[in-house]
């Protein structure tokens, strides 16, 4: 349905797709996507949210009906109770989706990886100037070794392994060449740019994964696949996890909602809904299963969705009747982007403050309804009332107490409070270093 809907529209001279103009589509645009999950990876970095074992199998279980293609199951070296939740999980079947984990370039953190029986191993590690001085410590010449080290020591266990530049947006293109070509000389099957801090535009996107692709040899590009994570902190995840596409990147990392620390990275069903019907792209992805998943994900995250969030979001598909309801019923699209059927949503129209009281007589008639004057006049009392009626103060005032009480749920230490903490339990006074919260670049 999703793919003949428009053409019908259009053929009848209906609509116009801008969408479909030649001059519009990409020539790398690939035919095919794979999704990759990063709401275990990611999702949990959200402050102080966490999932039950139980959650974590019942979400990876509708990721994997919904034809999610790889899942990343955590970071393993975060703590032994994630890592004995991840081996639980690497038992657990999956018909559809492969499985991976996160590591760090060290024998350590790809040994966590093995010791849950993952077959599937992702190596993570910045390469910037900025990240080698202050994060890493270390010079390019060792963080190429421990990364090749790291990549080869999986693959003689037996894993496949994927490479994702941490802050590859803020790295050079001469260096991304040079770790890549390590990563790929070393077996990786996979190159990935994280947009670590969401910093990249469209353009820039596109102007980043053209100059990697055609930096890299031959050989590389025929054997390894490209992989885009893209941070949301501008609010542009979305547009460019689309850009990568249309540069021929097929490896998408995404989030359930876009759950994530700060403002997460791409949201699923954003970028699934818009490859498979703006770019009619092949994500593998059952379109119908997409709002049961992200309501899973609100439930076990205990974050409500925002109500205004695209695709999945309460009043998407919801309609405060202002115009004849024939319309309004038989051509929806009047109204709407593309049928709600196609995620598994539907059409909600209701009567409220902005329908006219002419349409609600004409509601009335064609139901077979004569109401007198008096009765119109205390039924459009009663549509109108409710939000008139209510305390305005009353109802500012309920919603911040559950915003408190949300902020309050998710609260964790703050570095004060955990100094005071410590303290408290061990009777010992910290000797802090003193920070420079504003340090700014040597140069200035």
């Amino acid at each position: 349905m999703r793919k003949t809907i428009f053409k019908k529209l259009e053929a009848q001279g209906l609509i116009i797709n801008y969408n479909r103009l030649r001059k519009n589509l990409p020539p790398k645009l690939p035919k095919k996507v794979r999704i990759w999950d990063e709401t275990f990876r990611e999702g949990i970095k959200t402050p102080t949210t966490f999932l039950t074992y139980v959650e974590q199998v019942k979400l990876a279980k509708q990721m994997d009906e919904t034809g999610i293609a790889t899942i990343n199951l955590g970071l393993p070296t975060l703590s032994e109770n994630e890592k004995q939740n991840i081996k639980r999980l690497v038992n657990e079947t999956f018909k559809n989706a492969a499985l991976t984990a996160s590591a760090q370039p060290s024998q350590k953190s790809v040994d966590a990886c093995l010791e849950t029986g993952i077959k599937q191993i992702t190596i993570e590690t910045p390469f910037n100037q900025l990240n080698l001085k202050y994060r890493l410590k270390q010079s390019q010449q060792q963080t190429l070794q421990k990364t090749t080290e790291a990549i080869k020591y999986a693959l003689k266990h037996g894993a496949t392994v994927h490479f994702m530049l941490i802050d590859g947006s803020r790295t050079s293109l001469e260096d991304i060449q040079q770790i890549f070509q390590a990563a790929a000389d070393a077996g990786a099957a996979t190159l990935g740019i994280a947009d670590t801090v969401g910093f990249l535009r469209p353009l820039s996107t596109r102007y980043l994964i053209s100059h990697i692709r055609d930096n890299l040899p031959e050989n590389i590009r025929k054997k390894t696949l490209l992989a885009i994570h893209c941070h949301n902190d501008f609010g542009l995840a979305t547009a460019n996890t689309l850009a990568a596409v249309e540069e021929g990147v097929t490896e998408l990392h995404t989030s359930i909602a876009g759950f994530g620390e700060r403002a997460g990275i791409s949201p699923f069903e954003e970028v699934v809904a818009a490859l498979e019907l703006l770019y009619n792209i092949d994500t593998g992805i059952d379109l119908a299963k997409i709002n049961r998943l992200s309501q899973t994900a609100e439930k076990a995250f205990a974050l409500p969705l925002q109500f205004h969030k695209p695709i999945v979001g309460e009043n998407i598909f919801a309609h405060e009747l202002e115009e004849q309801i024939e319309e309004s019923m038989a051509y929806p699209l009047l109204f709407e982007p593309f049928p709600p059927e196609i995620v598994g949503r539907e059409t909600s129209l209701f009567v409220g403050r902005n329908t006219g009281q002419t349409l609600i007589q004409q509601l009335l008639e064609k139901a077979g309804i004569r109401a007198s004057p008096r009765q119109m006049a205390e039924l459009f009392l009663h549509i109108k009332g409710p939000q008139e009626r209510l305390d305005k103060g009353e109802v500012q005032m309920t919603f911040y107490q559950v915003k408190k009480l949300m902020r309050d749920l998710l609260k964790g230490y703050s570095m004060d409070e955990f100094w005071r903490l410590v303290e408290q339990i061990t009777h010992q006074k910290p000797k802090l270093p003193t920070v420079n919260k504003t340090q700014k670049p040597e140069d200035e």
